[in-house]
Formats: structure tokens, sequence, C-alpha cells
């Protein structure tokens, strides 16, 4: 039997464990709430109960949620300060993963009329859990000591990825029904929320919103303009329209593209998944002192490199290669956009991050209904094609956004 110490810190207390919770949260509510359609789409085309222009919009309706979760977390402070000061970041969060396991399960009823109703409920609740477990995390891990850790929170879509693709990928050689894929989703789901339960609870820092570490580091490096706020709005905007269209079609891009019956396309998804989880983790090495914004240019010219591949070599080597080089910069991309959204607005970060993200939001939100025009014009191939070429050139041009900031505005030292 395990004994506790006198003076010893309970593991729900460390670090690790704060990392570890914010990651499995993470899995639950983007592996699971956001992309866990994405392998369980090919299985629900096979079905007959979805055609490929359904899907899209199923998609478009999680995104919407999505979009609209991060303004609902933007206003609720604002809107109603007494329900957000007893509703805090960690008690929002676990309330978005309840919904997040309960909306998965419901995808399995034979009632297709309330899947745009489903997928839209579950993009909500992801951005719930997304803005909160980070918010509360990330502060808690700087009270802690330890704010480099945070980015091993964003792990956590990554591993939810390749968790989900492998075992979509056993459930397509089995023949099972993507009924079935939605149950057990939600069932891992139940397990991975078990874990995250005894650690995130009460406030991230006793009396305040903030750690006071955090705020101090943002404004030694400086706030900004609200032109510099602006350009990082819309440049990490591009990012949701960069990486939606292979997010949302990659099985089924691979599927078109290669000979019928190759084992190749159910593995591509979880590559991606895994190339996110390293990413993520490699993103926590970055120093403080490095501008994130030739981090956010880097990592874009990776994702536009990815895609671009997946064009020029439509092989299983180029879809992997593509995959994995989409995968790596995701959530990096992500954490590195909330640190500067801290730097540049620490008194108002959480509310900022909110913002951003929903501007991230409108960018998905485009990416599916884009291809579904394109598809209908120019059939699966050349719609795919230029779809994922329009993709690749918003994170082009996001990419020369967060460059011309980085120029225009560099960080007091």
């Amino acid at each position: 039997m395990t004994t506790t110490h006198p003076g010893a810190t309970p593991w729900s207390e460390r670090p690790a464990a704060v990392a570890l919770a914010g990651m499995l949260a993470l899995a639950v509510a983007m592996g699971v709430g956001r992309f866990a359609f994405t392998p369980l789409l090919p299985m629900m085309l096979h079905d007959g109960v979805l055609t490929l222009a359904a899907g899209s919009w199923l998609a478009t309706a999680n995104y919407i949620g999505y979009l609209l979760g991060a303004l609902a977390c933007m206003a609720l402070p604002w809107v109603a300060p007494r329900l957000y000061e007893r509703w805090h970041p960690a008690r929002l969060a676990r309330a978005g993963l309840v919904a997040t396991v309960l909306l998965t399960v419901a995808m399995a009823l034979p009632l297709p009329g309330s899947w745009p109703l489903l997928r839209f409920a579950a993009g909500v609740a992801s951005a719930f859990v997304l803005l909160n477990v980070a918010a509360w995390a990330m502060v808690r891990l700087a009270v802690l000591g330890r704010p480099a850790m945070g980015g091993l929170i964003f792990c956590g879509p990554g591993v939810g990825i390749a968790l989900t693709g492998l075992a979509a990928s056993a459930m397509v050689a089995g023949q099972w029904r993507a009924a079935s894929g939605w149950v057990v989703f939600g069932l891992l789901s139940v397990l991975l929320c078990a874990l995250v339960w005894p650690v995130v609870h009460g406030r991230a820092a006793k009396g305040q919103a903030g750690a006071p570490q955090a705020a101090a580091a943002a404004r030694a490096n400086g706030g900004g303009t609200a032109a510099a706020r602006g350009v990082h709005a819309l440049a990490y905007g591009l990012a949701g329209l960069g990486y939606i269209v292979t997010a949302t079609f990659l099985p089924v891009i691979a599927r078109g593209a290669l000979p019928a019956g190759s084992p190749w396309p159910d593995l591509f998804w979880p590559m991606f998944g895994a190339g996110v989880a390293v990413g993520a983790a490699l993103s926590t090495r970055a120093p403080m002192a490095w501008d994130r914004r030739w981090l956010l240019v880097a990592a874009y010219g990776l994702q536009a490199l990815g895609i671009a591949l997946g064009l020029w070599w439509p092989t299983p080597a180029g879809f992997a290669l593509s995959s994995c080089l989409v995968g790596l910069p995701f959530t990096a991309i992500t954490f590195y956009g909330l640190q500067e959204a801290r730097r540049l607005w620490p008194q108002s970060a959480d509310s900022f991050a909110s913002l951003i993200t929903a501007v991230y939001g409108l960018g998905q939100i485009m990416g599916p209904p884009m291809v579904a025009w394109l598809l209908a014009r120019g059939g699966q191939a050349q719609g795919f094609a230029q779809g994922l070429a329009l993709a690749a050139g918003a994170l082009v041009a996001g990419a020369s956004l967060y460059a011309a900031s980085a120029w225009c505005w560099p960080p007091r030292r």
C-alpha cells in the first residue's frame, strides 16, 4: 500500500499531474469531440447513412459550435461576472467534458436529423474545454514554477487523434458499423475523464484569475498595439482555414487517390495525430526569449509544405510524410498563439485568447463548405486539389502577416 509522507506534495498538486490532466482533457475535447468525425466519416459513407456533401455540412456545424463556444467563453466574464466567479475555468472544463461524452455516444443513435445539432453542441463543448483547461493549467503550472510544461497540454489533441484513428482502422478491418465507433469513442472518453477528474478542480491560483508570474513575464516583453492585436487575430484565423481541409477529409482524400483496397488510408489519420503529439512536446523546448511570431512563421510554413506534398506526391509515402508535416505544428500553433495573445494583451489575456480562437473558428467554418462547392463544381479529385491549394495559400498568407508583425512591432527587451 502506498503511503503519503507528511509534508509530501499530493500527486494531483504536482506539475506533471497538471500537465497530464490537461493533455487528457484535450484528448477528449479535441481528439474525440472535434476530430473523431474524421476517421468515422469513411465508415458513415460506407454504411450509406451519409453523403460526402452532408458530411461537409456536419463538419461545418461542429466548427460553428466551436466558434460560438469561443465567443461565449470570451463574453462570460463580462456579461455574467458573478456566474463566472462561481463557474471558474476548472468547472467549465468539467462541464464541457461531460457534454462531450454524452454528445459522442448520442451520435450512435439512428436519428440523422439530430446529427447537425449534436455536432454543433460538441463544437461548443470542445471550445469550452480547450480554452478553460488551457487557462487553468497554464496558470496552475506558472504558480507551480513550471510554465514551460504548458506545451505538453497540447499533446492531448494528437493523443486523442492517434487513439481514435487507430481504433477506427481496427474497426474498418473488422467491418464494424460507424454507430459502434461512436459508442467506443464515448467509452474511451469516460476512461480518460476518470484520470482528469481528481486533478482539474478548484482555482488555478488563489484569490486571482491569473498567475503573477505569467502576467509579469508578459509585461516584461511589452503589450501590443491595437494594430498588432488585429494582425495576430487575422493571422491566427488563417491557420484555421489552412489545416481544416486536411483535418476533415484526409482519409477520404487518400482513399480516392490510392488503389482500391489499400490498407494505407486508415493509417494516415493516426500518423497525423502522432505528429501533433510530437510537435506539441517539441514546442515546450523553445526558449521563452524567442519571439513567438517567428516560431509561428516556421509552423505555418511547415504545414503549407505538408499540404503541398500531398498534392505533388499522392502515394503512400507522400501522404504519410504530408500527414506528419501537417500534424507536427498543429497544436504548437495553438500554444504559441495563446502565448502571443498573453504577451499582446496581458491584462485581458483570457478574453483575447477567446477572441482569437473565435477568429480561428471562422477560418475553420469556411473550409468544408468551400470544399463542398469545389466538389460539386469540379468533381472529387479536382475539388480536393483546389481546396488543399487554397488552404496552403491561407497558411502562406498567415506566415507573411506574422513576419510583417515581427518586423513592424519588435518585442521590447
